[in-house]
């Protein structure tokens, strides 16, 4: 299946055969410190750089009408971000996953996103556009 919006998101999780609780990492792309000039060259020109995961959640797919819910909830923390990675967690025949259940799938998450291991993820930008990492 084809993810080409958020919204498409929130459909295939309410189709699902199992109900779904969604989990999503904001983050921020930074550059170190300790950078070379070719690479904030390259951070400049919009390569590069490190994820840094800066909140997360986890939310019921009927929690959100659209990407425009988590983006308020979101404001509300104060924190920077630039693209948000999403996931599903499936649960049981007639059974969502509880918010307990999601701890540690998203602090797992959260330590992919600090390796680099982002592949298993949907991507958005801060419009809720899906974003391609390379």
């Amino acid at each position: 299946m084809t993810i080409d919006n958020f919204n498409e998101l929130l459909l295939a999780a309410r189709a699902q055969a199992l109900p779904q609780r969604l989990l999503f990492v904001f983050t921020e792309v930074s550059l170190p410190d300790d950078s070379t000039a070719q690479q904030q060259a390259s951070f400049d020109a919009g390569q590069g750089g490190a994820l840094e995961p800066k909140m997360c959640v986890d939310k019921h797919p009927d929690e959100l009408e659209s990407f425009g819910d988590l983006v308020r909830e979101a404001e509300q923390f104060e924190q920077p971000w630039g693209m948000v990675f999403a996931a599903a967690l499936s649960g049981l025949p007639g059974q969502a996953p509880s918010s307990a259940d999601a701890d540690q799938p998203l602090n797992a998450m959260v330590e992919a996103i600090k390796r680099g291991d982002i592949g298993n993820y949907l991507v958005f930008d801060r419009q809720g556009v899906p974003v391609q990492l390379w």
